[in-house]
Formats: structure tokens, C-alpha cells, sequence
């Protein structure tokens, strides 16, 4: 696919890519890029590519595949991902007792782990409808100390043995003796099991998460990290890694209203999962109506007051704020709390700022219209719905079919003016950003579809804006060279409204196209992901 003229650094050489695909606003029908310095530039057709031949230092024969931007995965937890490659993942685990196998088995391999750690149990889909007991896990282990993940990383099961390592947790908020752990008893086992964790272990999880991102084309994440979260060594190191290996690049975010340790750290913000409230599959996300199987309305952890007072110290500071927040009455408060402080600073100050909502699931018209109102980003994972909506998934089972309809609407955030940035937030579901945009373009419930040019600008330009950043994402000159190369059927452009989609592959409509993700349709394959014009993944074609 290379052919090669001069032996220099990815990022200082100049580059030629030609005979594809190069989805670009600046030409609609381009097929060649010229990259230099790490940035894109130039875009244009291949007839005018010959006159860039003979002064780059790299010509790329693209041989018909698609160059977009990289993707940016706007909520990511690195190193859990990495540990989840690398380690116990019970994610397509179908049943309790294949899920029971898996564990004895990671036991058994890994008789020097000092706690043995896994992720992703769903008991939702599960015939046994039921999360392992306690003791069941001790005798899969021998009796070893073992931290275990719900899928939504809310809650955990976990062995008498870690408990025994953390003294005081059955007195915490949140320990119930015949349950997963939640709130306070969560945090405090999830700290001790991660303090097993070596520096070496966690920085090969790390580059295993990097790479792993890297070949699904995926060229920046937001790292989302907290004291109740990660350490700080966690993160500190990771914005290290990424800033000296040949890795997507990383943006930190720290959970954390001490804005001060936040930006000592390196954050771009005191933001990401800050919580406002849990999870609707923990059953801890706030609401303003009980559950439809729990006698409750969850856990709130803000109020509008300190969500207020944290969105001021952050305007004034100059760092970006955000919290995480999923059920109704969280966002109410989420939003009140900004009101509030647009009251203090004024609304131009906070909508200026570009502040963030993770997740922001059950939206009401009236939040809706106020994020666009306070100019808030909503940072949301389109995913969860195509692993938990529908009338038969898990969100109809907490909430009732009804409403479970009103989650995810991301619709009507675009209609409103809402900026959208996607993300997985792995791994709590996969880095896979063309099942992230087919996901969010074949929402369950219809009236929240976007089409697929939407959504892919939501993970790719999006995550940008949602840092700030109005010229990164798309492949326009004086870019920065953040790329993806892409084996692929044909291009085309589809949208809610079939007509759209039949009008849009006339050439004569100038839209560029993109992958045919109709459910059931092959997704894209990467064949390599640059990023600053230095490649960061090549597969055996790229």
C-alpha cells in the first residue's frame, strides 16, 4: 500500500494518500490527502494529486479505502478497559453458570494474583435472573479475594476474603450482606482491589486499552477518572504514556470538586464522573418516580446547590465542569445547579465555558431545551440502548416500557441545538465506534434515530468541540492529521427518512457518503489509525 522516499518521522514527513475514499467537507468527491507536519494540507481529487507526487517523502496507495477522521470515544475508563482485555471478562457470559466456569477458571490460572479482578456480569440477561452469592464466589476461588464488576461498574460482587481486607466496609452505605455493594462499600472495596494492581500490571492494561482503541481507529479519548474511580498515579501516568508512546492521544478528566488537585493533575476539567446519581441497572440512578421493580428512586449524590457551586469555582478557574448524571430527577438538579450559576456568572459566561453532562439518559422536553439553553455538552453513549432499550431489555424492566421510551433521545438534542459527543464508556461497552454510530442511526425506540452523517460527526468532531477544539475531527487543511484508513462496501448516506437516504446517493447532492450500517451489514474494518500524521496502528493490509 506504501511506497517510501525518504527515512524520517511520521510526524515531520510529508505524505501522499491517493486512489480512495476521503470523506472531507472540503471536497465532497475527494479521493487524495496531502498530510505534512501532522497536519492536513490539502484534499482534492486524484488528477490533481500527480503535482503532489514527486515532493512528498511517502506516497500511500490507498487501493479504494475509505480515509475518515479518527474517531474521539468522549468516556473511557483506560485502564478497567485494559484490565478487561487482559483479564476476567464475563460480558459474554450467558447464564450464571457459565459465568460461575469463568471464574473458576481465572482462579485457577492466576493462582499469584493477590486479588483477582473481573468485569461485566449482567444478571439481567441471565435465565437465573441473579448475581453470583457470596459464598458461591468463595468457593470458586478457594477463598481468594475477588472484586467483580456489574457491566455498569455500579455496583460488585465480591469474595468474604476482600472484605476481610477493608475494615469497617459492612458498616458503609451501600453493604448489604445478601447483594452487590453500591455507594460507599462499592468505593472502598473497589479502592483495595485496585491497589493490588502493580505499577507494571496497570501500565500493560493501559497499552492494552491504547492499542486496542488505536485499531478500532479511534484516535483520542477522554480518560474519565476520580478518586472514587482511579488513583491518581492511574492518571497521571496514563496522560504520560500517551504523551510519549506512539498512542491515541488521551484528555483527562478528574471527578473530583477539589478543582485545584484536579488541574494539578494535568485535567482539562473537574468533570467526567462526577456523580450526580448511579445507575438505572443498579438501580441507583435518581428519578423522580420510583422503579418499576424497586420500591425506590435511587441515590442522589449532588444537589443543585454544590452542582452550582462546583459549576462556578470552574468557570471562574477556566476549567471545564461536568458530572454524570443518567435518571430524570439527577438531571433536574444537574440543570437547576446550572441555572444557578448562570444566575451568578451570567448565562454567556457558562454557555462560553462548554460544561458537560455524562450519559444524560432520561431527558425531559424541559432539560432538553435547558441544556441547549446553558450550552451544555451532552457526552452520551448510544450503545446502551442498542445492549439495554427495547421493550423487552433491561431499561423497560427498571422503568416500565413507557417510559424507557424517553431515554437516549438524541433526536431531539440535535433538533434543540444540543452539541453531542459519543463515547462507550468502556468498559462498560466496547470501544466500537461504527456500532456506536449504527447504534445511535437504528435507536430501539425510532423518534431518537439521527441519521448515520450525524452521528458519526457526534464521535468524531464532537468529542473535539466537547474539549473545546472547533478545528480537529474533520479532514479539512491545516487539521490536525488524525486519520483512519477503512476496508469497506459501498458509501452511501442514510437517515431516518428513507427519502433522504435515496435522494442523498445522487452524486449530484454533494454529500459525502459513508459505510452502509444497516443492522446486520459488515462494519468497517480499520487497516490504520494515525494521529498528529504518526500511525498508531497498522493491520496486516494497512
Amino acid at each position: 500500500m506504501t511506497e517510501s522516499t525518504a527515512p524520517q518521522s511520521d510526524d515531520h514527513r510529508t505524505v501522499l494518500l491517493r486512489g480512495g475514499e476521503v470523506h472531507s467537507p472540503a471536497d465532497p468527491f475527494a479521493t487524495a490527502m496531502v498530510v505534512e507536519q501532522g497536519h492536513v494540507a490539502w484534499v482534492g481529487s486524484e488528477g490533481a494529486a500527480d503535482s503532489f507526487a514527486s515532493g512528498v517523502d511517502e506516497v500511500v496507495d490507498l487501493e479504494g479505502a475509505l480515509v475518515t477522521p479518527a474517531f474521539t470515544d468522549a468516556h473511557v475508563h483506560t485502564t478497567a478497559t485494559g484490565l478487561a482485555l487482559t483479564g476476567l471478562d464475563l460480558t459474554a457470559a450467558g447464564s450464571l453458570t457459565e459465568a460461575a466456569a469463568l471464574v473458576r477458571r481465572h482462579a485457577e490460572a492466576h493462582p499469584a494474583d493477590r486479588v483477582l479482578l473481573g468485569h461485566g456480569w449482567d444478571a439481567s440477561r441471565w435465565p437465573e435472573a441473579r448475581p453470583p452469592r457470596r459464598e458461591e464466589l468463595d468457593e470458586l476461588t478457594g477463598g481468594r479475594p475477588l472484586y467483580l464488576t456489574r457491566v455498569d461498574v455500579h455496583s460488585a460482587v465480591v469474595t468474604t476474603a476482600l472484605l476481610d481486607l477493608v475494615p469497617g466496609v459492612r458498616d458503609l452505605d451501600g453493604f448489604r450482606a445478601d447483594a452487590p455493594l453500591t455507594g460507599d462499600a462499592h468505593h472502598a472495596v473497589r479502592e483495595a482491589a485496585h491497589a493490588a494492581v502493580s505499577p507494571a500490571q496497570r501500565v500493560a492494561a493501559q497499552r492494552a486499552a491504547l492499542h486496542h482503541a488505536a485499531s478500532r481507529g479511534i484516535g483520542t479519548l477522554h480518560e474519565c477518572g476520580g478518586p472514587h474511580i482511579s488513583s491518581e498515579d492511574d492518571f497521571t501516568g496514563l496522560l504520560a504514556l500517551a504523551d510519549t508512546e506512539a498512542v491515541p492521544r488521551v484528555v483527562g478528566y478528574w471527578a473530583d470538586r477539589d478543582i485545584d488537585r484536579a488541574r494539578a493533575l494535568g485535567a482539562a476539567g473537574a468533570a467526567g464522573d462526577l456523580f450526580a446519581d448511579g445507575s438505572l441497572g443498579s438501580h441507583t440512578a435518581c428519578l423522580h418516580e420510583p422503579y418499576a421493580d424497586a420500591p425506590h428512586t435511587g441515590e442522589a449524590k449532588l444537589d443543585a446547590a454544590e452542582i452550582a457551586a462546583h459549576a462556578v469555582a470552574c468557570t471562574e478557574a477556566g476549567l471545564q465542569a461536568g458530572f454524570h448524571a443518567i435518571g430524570d430527577a439527577a438531571l433536574t438538579a444537574v440543570v437547576d445547579g446550572f441555572r444557578a450559576a448562570a444566575e451568578k456568572l451570567g448565562l454567556a459566561r457558562i454557555r462560553a465555558a462548554r460544561h458537560r453532562v455524562e450519559h444524560a439518559e432520561l431527558l425531559t422536553p424541559e432539560t432538553v431545551a435547558a441544556f441547549a439553553e446553558l450550552g451544555l455538552t451532552a457526552s452520551v453513549q448510544p450503545a446502551f440502548d442498542a445492549a439495554w432499550g427495547g421493550e423487552d431489555g433491561m431499561y423497560a424492566r427498571r422503568l416500565g416500557t413507557e417510559r424507557a421510551r424517553a431515554l437516549n433521545p438524541f433526536a431531539a438534542l440535535l433538533r434543540a441545538g444540543v452539541p453531542l459527543a459519543f463515547g462507550s464508556d468502556s468498559p462498560v461497552t466496547p470501544l466500537d465506534p461504527w456500532g456506536t454510530v449504527r447504534a445511535a442511526a437504528f435507536h430501539r425506540t425510532p423518534e431518537h434515530r439521527v441519521s448515520v452523517r450525524a452521528a458519526f460527526t457526534a464521535h468524531t468532531r464532537g468529542g473535539w468541540r466537547a474539549t473545546g477544539r472547533d478545528d480537529a475531527g474533520v479532514l479539512v487543511p491545516g487539521a490536525p492529521a488524525d486519520y483512519a484508513l477503512w476496508r469497506t462496501g459501498q458509501l452511501l448516506v442514510q437517515a431516518p427518512d428513507d427519502r433522504v437516504a435515496r435522494w442523498s446517493t445522487d452524486p449530484r447532492s454533494g454529500t459525502p457518503g459513508l459505510p452502509d450500517l444497516t443492522p446486520g451489514a459488515d462494519l468497517p474494518v480499520c487497516l490504520r489509525t494515525v494521529v498528529g500524521g504518526r500511525t498508531v496502528f497498522s493491520g496486516p493490509n494497512g
